[in-house]
């Protein structure tokens, strides 16, 4: 995934950074190229959301940069599945995955007609998922892992997307807002949502306790568990399917950011021994319950 600047004047009078999937092979050479602003009448914005779009493709409310308007921020290929398995081409192993974090948009590109065949976002109104706003690492449970074929994705929450001004957009852009985070795993074929994962979830009372705006990761683990990370605190914690946290790690690397000192981690992993040859002979040792009361972040 790459950026290539361009003017499109069927979105915008105004210079964008558009994103574009490029595939290229160990020569360098490109074998197959998309680019979203090519499909833009195959992304579902409705007329106000173009006006907006028009006026200021930036996502900085009243301008103020170049037209960062999808910001792509992943993409993958979907990989064997049940429902191609099934005869549902929408679904081709060879298909792209993609998501939008400023238009909230999730999508899937044909490989073979480079058309999008699978779509839900901008607008939620009429689905059962309620608003995703800002998402990340919106991807595909592989084969061989609980939830395989159902679509797994950070719904950060925050603030993203293109509307009517309202009281907390004055100007169109960032109109959605939301103050918590949530994991979304859902069936692609009925957006039924399978399992869930926020803070009040957890137990919390506030829904505001599980809260990353930005980047962040959830991966399905062999043994049902689901590996979040809560990027903007530098959180990677595994949780079991009823919501209880078995592992915990806080980053400990801070780094300047914008001004300020932060332990932010895009994406968090967990990748088998084998993976790792240093590693001749694993030993795990069972870490003890810590007492609240003698820790503290």
């Amino acid at each position: 995934m790459t950026h290539e600047n361009l003017y499109n004047h069927n979105i915008t009078d105004k210079r964008l950074l558009d994103d574009k999937f490029v595939e290229v092979d160990w020569s360098g050479n490109t074998l197959w190229q998309w680019r979203d602003s090519d499909h833009f009448n195959e992304l579902g914005f409705n007329e106000t959301q173009k006006n907006v779009l028009f006026r200021d493709p930036s996502m900085v409310p009243a301008g103020g940069g170049m037209g960062d308007w999808l910001h792509i921020n992943c993409l993958s290929t979907l990989g064997p599945n049940r429902w191609y398995d099934n005869g549902d081409e929408r679904f081709n192993p060879d298909n792209i995955i993609w998501d939008s974090r400023n238009a909230n948009i999730l999508a899937i590109t044909s490989k073979k007609t480079g058309e999008i065949v699978w779509r839900i976002g901008p607008n939620f109104d009429e689905l059962s998922l309620g608003q995703i706003i800002g998402q990340h690492h919106f991807h595909m449970i592989p084969k061989g892992l609980p939830g395989e074929g159902n679509l797994l994705m950070f719904d950060n929450g925050g603030w993203a997307g293109y509307g009517a001004v309202n009281g907390v957009s004055e100007h169109g852009t960032q109109s959605e807002r939301r103050d918590y985070s949530r994991i979304l795993e859902t069936d692609p074929t009925t957006l039924d949502i399978k399992w869930q994962y926020t803070a009040e979830d957890a137990g919390e009372n506030d829904n505001t306790r599980f809260f990353s705006p930005y980047i962040s990761a959830a991966q399905r683990l062999p043994n049902g568990n689901t590996l979040i990370t809560e990027g903007s605190d530098g959180r990677i914690f595994e949780v079991t399917p009823q919501h209880k946290t078995v592992w915990e790690y806080i980053n400990p690397y801070y780094e300047a950011f914008e001004g300020k000192t932060l332990n932010m981690t895009y994406r968090a992993y967990r990748v088998p021994y084998e993976w790792v040859p240093q590693v001749t002979d694993p030993q795990e040792t069972e870490i003890q319950q810590i007492e609240p009361a003698d820790y503290h972040v």
